[in-house]
């Protein structure tokens, strides 16, 4: 497929390059009670096809999008917050645009300079962006490409938002129809990594998962086992394995259509799967919350348990020892509150001291990295697209990616 080099040697000076970029960040509160980008992870990932451009004398025009609105502009989802980091980490002004494809956009469109930067409204204020009919969707990214003048105006397409490539959308999918189309830095390095996990990784190969669900990576396991020498298993979705061994779990999260698949996985994978053996259990999922720490086979009924135990984390911890290819998607336990962040970063930590290729699968596992202060340094590579990095690994077509390689 082509790469942004491949344009930038054709030239960009002058003409509109629209660039699909990953800005989908947690939003909270800032200066005087007003919105603002809470982890600006995926906004500095960005920047580096952004800035190539702009030096080039490009006028960029940028769509993402924010958060899972219905179709219809919702304030809460606005860019707007979004708009005002990009400008700051750029350290030059972002034009905002207060629709996708509106008035607003095809003024400020019309009004760019070499060099100039316009980030339009959230494209799922739009409900063509994701819609199901292939027509109304198609009709979207005709409107987003327009912007940029079309094929014959020089307009051109950078797919950068690795984040979004697996969905069948208007701006990550119908409009590389539409426009010459290059693949952007950050999407190209994402599959370079992703397709050495999936191809011949140095050994031994470690895959720690974590998260709320078995269901939602159950492909991915079975999709890794023959292939991985371990793979540890924390967070919620440990729970329903420790069922399947015929343990009691409490009030632990259990998904019980899944137990009689985890069973199924534990007696045809042997040893490689290597499950927690204590919990840090307790009643409520609080700042304040007390908490106890207790064998994995001996959950009391009616206590959730919340995070892997400190022998957990020292065994995972040892199982990841000299690893040369680590893989880590989903969090050990609820990070995001303090007594239930130990496990978290202990293993997180475990992964970065590996010696080899250590690859954070994006989602909750990069937010992790960056909510409990952890040096980003210390991975081979965080992955902004949590979902469209398992489904690379599942084996899955990715939309924005197949679409690229038709010219």
């Amino acid at each position: 497929m082509r790469t942004l080099d491949d344009l930038l040697d054709v030239g960009v000076a002058g003409r509109r390059i629209l660039v699909r970029s990953d800005l989908n960040v947690p939003l909270g509160t800032g200066e005087h009670g007003a919105r603002a980008v809470a982890d600006d992870g995926r906004i500095r990932a960005s920047l580096p096809v952004l800035e190539k451009l702009l030096d080039h004398g490009a006028r960029v025009l940028v769509t993402a999008h924010l958060g899972r609105p219905k179709g219809a502009p919702d304030p809460q989802y606005s860019l707007a917050p979004v708009a005002d980091r990009l400008a700051q980490l750029l350290g030059r002004p972002v034009e905002f645009a207060l629709d996708t494809v509106g008035e607003s956009a095809r003024l400020l469109a019309d009004g760019l300079e070499d060099g100039q930067l316009l980030l339009l409204e959230n494209v799922r204020f739009n409900a063509g962006e994701t819609a199901k009919d292939d027509a109304q969707r198609f009709d979207f990214a005709r409107q987003l490409a327009a912007l940029t003048g079309g094929e014959d105006g020089g307009g051109a397409f950078v797919e950068d938002a690795f984040g979004a490539v697996h969905r069948k959308h208007a701006s990550v999918f119908d409009v590389a129809t539409l426009l010459p189309h290059y693949c952007g830095d950050l999407v190209r390095d994402e599959l370079q990594v992703l397709s050495t996990l999936t191809g011949h990784p140095a050994r031994p190969y470690v895959v720690v998962l974590g998260g709320s669900k078995v269901s939602d990576k159950l492909a991915v396991i079975e999709s890794l086992l023959p292939k991985v020498d371990r793979l540890l298993v924390g967070g919620g979705m440990c729970f329903t394995f420790l069922a399947a061994q015929g343990h009691g779990v409490g009030d632990s999260l259990l998904e019980r259509d899944q137990v009689d698949t985890c069973r199924t996985l534990l007696e045809s994978a042997g040893e490689k799967i290597v499950l927690p053996t204590d919990i840090v259990v307790s009643d409520d999922i609080a700042n304040d919350a007390v908490t106890e720490v207790v064998a994995a086979d001996a959950i009391p009924a009616g206590r959730k348990g919340l995070d892997i135990g400190p022998q957990s984390v020292a065994e995972f911890g040892a199982a990841l020892d000299g690893a040369q290819t680590v893989f880590w998607n989903g969090p050990m336990g609820v990070f995001e509150v303090a007594p239930f962040a130990a496990g978290t970063k202990g293993v997180a930590e475990a992964v970065a001291a590996t010696p080899g290729l250590s690859v954070v699968g994006g989602g909750d596992s990069a937010a992790a990295v960056r909510a409990l202060g952890l040096d980003e340094t210390g991975f081979g590579h965080i992955s902004t697209g949590g979902g469209a990095s398992l489904e690379f690994l599942e084996g899955k077509e990715l939309p924005g990616v197949t679409v690229l390689e038709a010219h």
